[in-house]
């Protein structure tokens, strides 16, 4: 070959190279639009978001990466798999915490949040595999706060690993239909690990579901009776605590207070006690609409069953199914009910 030639084309793949190098790189992650198919063979895919919200939530991944690879330790881990979680690609969530796993055995945390994604995916029985195998391993008698991914209007996070675990163990069971078992942990959860108003109200409300499928009606009543009338915000954690611990104990049952978080779980149950009009559970102020139509149409699917009119409620629980939340327990539990109801 000629050396001009030859210097020619070295040149232009010295330029093909330093343009290609200089070209921006993409920062977003590529989801797995298909997730996995709903009870009733329905595909699910990762729903469409704003701009906005994808960089985001695509912002906080790459951080959590940064973090995984600076110091790949537990906590790190279960960040990465969260944060994969949050943009609903629950395939690599549950993959980053099962490598995660590996490396963790003992992690009583990591199987906490895979048997989450586990629900969101439909294997219920990984799930209930996850959760018992978490909660033979989680320290009993004590909480340990869970920092929230997704702060609530007080910026402090209410939830404890203690609670999650239990919480998500008994919700798997009663999307199985096994209500025996989710009544034995719900009642467990409720003695033990609800230690401020919004877990107790959560766990009361799918106390009461659980009891109601098995037609116990009277306890399921009774459990209304802590339920107060009037709430309203609460300013500091403390206060909220207070309240909760002696609503526990029975102490009060006229002091007005605030749910944070859990609004829509207090809500299901004022409508439940019949001091709610089945109408108002569809005003919202929740920016998540989709949501809020999955939280609280299922709980007004319930009542109707409850009340014995099947056909209206499964019209609501379409409703619910026809809205694009299909990882919201509310959502995933009508498509359970729907398949038994078909």
């Amino acid at each position: 070959m000629h050396k001009s030639t030859l210097k020619a084309l070295t040149l232009s793949l010295i330029i093909c190279l330093t343009a290609c190098s200089n070209e921006p790189k993409e920062t977003h992650y590529e989801l797995k639009e298909f997730q996995t198919m709903s009870l009733l063979g329905d595909s699910l895919k990762i729903p469409q978001r704003s701009e906005a919200a994808l960089k985001a939530l695509n912002d906080n991944l790459e951080q959590a990466k940064a973090n995984f690879e600076a110091d790949p330790s537990e906590m790190n881990t279960i960040w990465l798999g969260r944060r994969y979680a949050y943009l609903s690609d629950y395939q690599k969530a549950v993959e980053v915490f099962t490598d995660g796993l590996q490396k963790f055995p003992e992690s009583y945390k990591l199987y906490r949040h895979r048997g989450h994604r586990y629900i969101s995916l439909r294997e219920f029985d990984k799930a209930v595999a996850d959760y018992k195998k978490a909660y033979e391993l989680v320290p009993k008698g004590v909480v340990e706060i869970e920092p929230d991914g997704a702060p609530n209007k007080l910026n402090i996070p209410l939830s404890n690993t203690q609670f999650n675990i239990l919480y998500h163990y008994g919700l798997a069971h009663y999307l199985k239909g096994e209500f025996e078992q989710a009544e034995e942990i719900y009642k467990e959860l409720l003695n033990n690990y609800c230690d401020n108003l919004d877990l107790f109200v959560a766990t009361t409300d799918w106390l009461y579901m659980t009891l109601m499928r098995q037609e116990k009606k009277e306890e399921a009543e009774k459990l209304l009776n802590n339920i107060l009338t009037e709430m309203k915000v609460l300013e500091t954690a403390k206060e909220l605590t207070e309240v909760a611990n002696a609503i526990m104990l029975d102490k009060i049952l006229d002091y007005k207070t605030e749910i944070v978080e859990n609004d829509s779980y207090y809500k299901r149950l004022l409508m439940y006690k019949g001091e709610l009009a089945v109408e108002e559970l569809f005003e919202t102020d929740n920016d998540d609409v989709a949501l809020s139509l999955a939280t609280q149409g299922y709980g007004v699917a319930n009542w109707y069953l409850y009340n014995g009119d099947t056909a209206r409620a499964k019209e609501i629980l379409k409703q619910v199914l026809d809205g694009t939340s299909w990882a919201a327990f509310g959502y995933i539990a009508a498509e359970a009910d729907m398949k038994r109801l078909q």
